[in-house]
């Protein structure tokens, strides 16, 4: 039975994605990162992009860099004979090779990486593109142009961002207006109740800007599973203990002060942790869709229980609140109240 799921606009594009999204970084398992995240493989991975789809959840991310192109791979198969119902996104520009051109957002690297990627997504168009990181070696301009033509060709729908700060984008988007190019709609940043720096300028430029965010670690990479709590340390067979360093930073005393609001929010609402943490996230302005990363069947259905319900305003007042901290000049004088007038907070 296919199951229906809230829809929302990916920024200004006119184009729906379904709110909650599958990111394949857990197909693969090559390198000491991607083997810690997951090694599903085409069977399995067909199992969950099965489930997904039952539960119409459409949109399924991965990145040319995941398990050195093996994840782009496995997803191109688990695909076969269903791109029509599938949304595709994924990203480039970091590193691929050993080669002075394996890396950025130069015109051959972009295009280069388009094609191997369309080859091993098994597609003749990917329907999100995203700049994995800014590079700052590239003029804008030529970055944009290529971009452009990406999209008037066929070969890509939509553009976005990842890892960008605000003024990368603001400057990007400058050009596109400039020369008439495409605009970026989409950003995929990183975004929990551990992490919301995404508030200070991303937040807003998206709004003003049009881009949807595409959030990835709504879990603060694994801490808000529920497994993690004041009196229960990180599990051994944790995969934050081989990931760590590449984790954004949280210290466990906030950690511990969100969770525990977070558990009592869990026995006053019978969802788990993990559902709650998800569905703060998809309450906050500007987000268009949330990545979820299971390992397995059980982890998938659980994060599908983050929908079809909503927190009060109270435990959202609760879990605002236990999360927040101090923000760093110059955004804190416009957060507290002094120039609410003229400069309204977005969140």
């Amino acid at each position: 039975m296919q199951h229906t799921i809230e829809q929302r606009f990916l920024g200004d594009s006119g184009f729906n994605l379904p709110v909650l999204g599958f990111g394949a970084g857990t197909f693969g398992g090559k390198g000491p990162l991607f083997s810690a995240w997951g090694n599903s493989q085409v069977a399995e991975a067909k199992r969950m992009i099965d489930l997904c789809l039952e539960h119409g959840v459409n949109l399924f991310d991965s990145a040319d860099v995941y398990s050195d192109g093996e994840s782009e791979k496995i997803l191109g198969q688990a695909l076969s004979g269903r791109r029509d119902k599938a949304i595709i996104s994924t990203k480039m520009t970091l590193r691929t090779g050993d080669g002075a051109n394996d890396v950025g957002a130069s015109r051959h690297h972009l295009l280069k990486s388009t094609e191997q990627a369309l080859r091993r997504l098994n597609t003749d168009y990917i329907d999100i593109l995203q700049l994995h990181h800014f590079d700052a070696q590239t003029p804008v301009e030529s970055v944009m142009k290529t971009l452009d033509e990406l999209v008037t060709s066929g070969k890509v729908r939509y553009i976005g961002v990842s890892n960008f700060s605000a003024w990368h984008i603001m400057k990007s988007q400058a050009v596109a207006e400039r020369y008439g190019y495409q605009k970026f709609v989409a950003n995929q940043a990183y975004y929990s109740l551990v992490g919301r720096d995404y508030e200070w300028e991303l937040m807003p430029v998206g709004m003003d800007q049009g881009l949807g965010a595409i959030v990835w670690s709504p879990l603060g990479w694994g801490r808000l599973t529920g497994k993690i709590r004041r009196d229960q340390p990180v599990p051994e067979q944790s995969r934050l203990h081989a990931t760590k360093q590449f984790a954004p930073p949280v210290s466990d005393a906030h950690l511990y002060d969100v969770v525990d609001v977070l558990l009592q929010i869990s026995q006053e609402t019978g969802k788990t942790v993990a559902q709650i943490a998800i569905n703060w996230v998809l309450s906050r302005p500007s987000v268009a869709s949330v990545l979820i990363g299971a390992r397995n069947e059980q982890q998938l259905l659980d994060n599908f229980g983050a929908l079809g319900w909503s927190l009060n305003a109270s435990q959202l007042m609760a879990l605002d609140e236990v999360s927040n901290v101090t923000i760093p000049y110059p955004y804190y004088p416009y957060w507290n109240g002094q120039f609410s007038e003229r400069n309204p907070p977005v969140c």
